[in-house]
């Protein structure tokens, strides 16, 4: 079974703080594999990004989704860092690590991991616009439940 680390923090995070800590001490881990998810400005019309999640529900999600990838993939570790509250155009949103003895397992589990945690984990986007406008809660995107379908 995978050590997954997961937080889910209004604070940003430290990605080089971070893979020390998953490998510190390890001798086995041969790669370790990063992806940092960033707020985006949309063309200069987002001012901020609120993010909620379900506290409890949330973590539990990520859990299974960790374990899932621990049973597809012989990754040694997974962190995964997932912040909530308004978050600015150019600000770190997510984090996923995955750690392994050879690159090929820690990348798919990494890609695996974000895809499930886009679409599954309990997590719901506002955008505010620069214009002072809060919009609507936004929608799944098609592109991300077509992201799943690789993996099923």
């Amino acid at each position: 079974m995978v050590v997954a680390q997961i937080r889910i923090q209004s604070g940003d995070f430290d990605l080089a703080a971070e893979i020390a800590h998953l490998t510190e001490g390890r001798r086995d881990i041969g790669g370790v594999v990063s992806f940092v998810g960033y707020c985006r400005d949309e063309g200069g019309a987002l001012s901020a990004l609120e993010l909620e999640h379900y506290p409890g529900m949330a973590e539990e999600e990520i859990a299974r989704i960790c374990a899932e990838a621990g049973r597809r993939w012989s990754v040694l570790g997974l962190t995964v860092v997932h912040r909530f509250g308004k978050i600015r155009p150019g600000e770190q949103i997510v984090l996923v690590i995955a750690a392994s003895t050879h690159r090929r397992a820690a990348f798919e589990a990494a890609e695996f991991v974000m895809d499930f945690l886009k679409s599954r984990a309990p997590f719901w986007k506002k955008e505010h616009g620069i214009d002072g406008s809060a919009g609507d809660w936004v929608s799944a995107r098609d592109e991300d439940e077509r992201s799943l379908e690789r993996w099923t």
